[in-house]
Parts: C-alpha cells; sequence; structure tokens
C-alpha cells in the first residue's frame, strides 16, 4: 500500500473519538435546552429569571420559610413567611435551602406546578418557572403545613 493511500485510512480509535465526542455534545445541548424549560411551561424560555432566596428555619415559633433582606448591611433582619411579589409573565427562580438540621422540608406553589423534593440538612434546590396569572398564592410545606407564606402576581 503506497502512502498516500495509508494517509487517508481513518483509524477506528478516531471514529470511537469521533462519535464519542458527538454524542456528548448533543446530550449536554439537550440537558441545557430542558433546563431552560420552566415547571410549568412546555418550551424553554430565555431571559433572567429573578432570583428568589428562600430558606428553611427552626425558630423558637417553630418550622418557618425565611428569607433576609437584600443591602450591604453585615447584619440582615430574617423576615418570617416572606411574601413573595412577581410581576405577570416573569420568569421566576426560587431557590430552597434547607438550613434546619432537625427535620427536611419541601417548597411548593401547586397553581404554578412548583413543588421540590423533600430536602435534607443544607440540601438546596432551584425551581424556575413562569408567573403566567395574577392573583394572590399559597406556598407551602407539605411534611410541615404550619409553614406556609403568600405569592403576589401582579
Amino acid at each position: 500500500m503506497s502512502k498516500q493511500k495509508r494517509s487517508r485510512k481513518i483509524s477506528g480509535k478516531a471514529i470511537l473519538a469521533i462519535v464519542g465526542i458527538i454524542l456528548i455534545g448533543s446530550t449536554v445541548g439537550y440537558s441545557w435546552i430542558n433546563s431552560m424549560i420552566p415547571v410549568n411551561g412546555k418550551v424553554p424560555v430565555l431571559g433572567f429569571a429573578e432570583n428568589v432566596v428562600i430558606t428553611t428555619k427552626h425558630t423558637d415559633q417553630g418550622f418557618v420559610f425565611a428569607s433576609q433582606s437584600s443591602g450591604k448591611k453585615s447584619i440582615r433582619p430574617i423576615h418570617i413567611s416572606p411574601t413573595i411579589h412577581l410581576s405577570k409573565g416573569q420568569i421566576a427562580t426560587i431557590r430552597i435551602m434547607n438550613e434546619d438540621n432537625i427535620s427536611k422540608h419541601n417548597f411548593n406553589i401547586d397553581e404554578f406546578n412548583v413543588h421540590s423534593r423533600d430536602l435534607g440538612y443544607f440540601e438546596p434546590q432551584a425551581i424556575t418557572f413562569i408567573a403566567d396569572k395574577t392573583g394572590k398564592f399559597h406556598y407551602h410545606c407539605t411534611i410541615h403545613p404550619e409553614m406556609s407564606g403568600e405569592l403576589i402576581i401582579q
């Protein structure tokens, strides 16, 4: 066989490497596109979501949802059962973190198909949805029904 014919031949290893790269790229692309689909949507949504950070705590009031006010202060006041305010059509990502080492907790807004898994101590989850209805809606923990708050969409 001449040198010219040998240089054109692609080895089996090279073909496997190319196929592997294509499969990995396709899987990553598919996962990325699916991650842009809100839990109450059917198609990917491009845009920046409003980040809403909620934590769970055990206080002298019992189990609660909490949030901290934003700002540059080193000590931030904690808000118990914070009211979440959104505009209709807004994309929102709820970032829930269980900071309670006593029990598992979850976060649910039934009208928007927002349902977290049961989160263990210091376990986070982010859930993105579209605020496509106006009104006042209830969020809650199914494990501890006393943990609740309100979502207002205008």
